[in-house]
């Protein structure tokens, strides 16, 4: 009975923990916060741009993909350094290796928000002259 009883509490608990980590991603990495300015940017052209509901799924998919992605490289990047504080060959590759992943999601959420942004933006200015 007493199980049961703190269940709600243990999941309140796991969502504190969990903004609690977004937060500290946000505050302790620059990338967190150039991913973030990203996201604001491509809300602002979505919304000014009239992207349809498919391109908005797509944007929003992208969004945490990359996010999660920046916060599982913060994740190993602090637990590398923690296990392996002195200078080490496996810990570079690991935290390399890391951020190569980022760095990926990133590259090719920005090519896929070329092919949804560039034919509006196109059309936009076109529409314009």
């Amino acid at each position: 009975m007493n199980k049961i009883k703190n269940e709600p509490k243990k999941i309140v608990n796991s969502f504190k923990y969990a903004i609690s980590g977004i937060i500290t991603g946000f505050k302790e990495e620059r990338n967190m916060k150039i991913h973030i300015l990203a996201v604001v940017i491509v809300v602002i052209l979505g919304i000014v741009l009239k992207i349809s509901k498919t391109e908005w799924i797509i944007c929003l998919i992208l969004f945490g993909v990359v996010i999660s992605a920046e916060l599982f490289n913060t994740a190993i990047e602090t637990v590398v350094d923690i296990a392996m504080p002195e200078i080490n060959e496996k810990a570079r590759i690991a935290k390399d290796v890391s951020a190569g992943a980022v760095l990926i999601q990133a590259i090719i959420s920005a090519i896929i928000g070329i092919i949804i942004f560039a034919p509006k933006i196109v059309s936009a200015f076109t529409n314009l002259i």
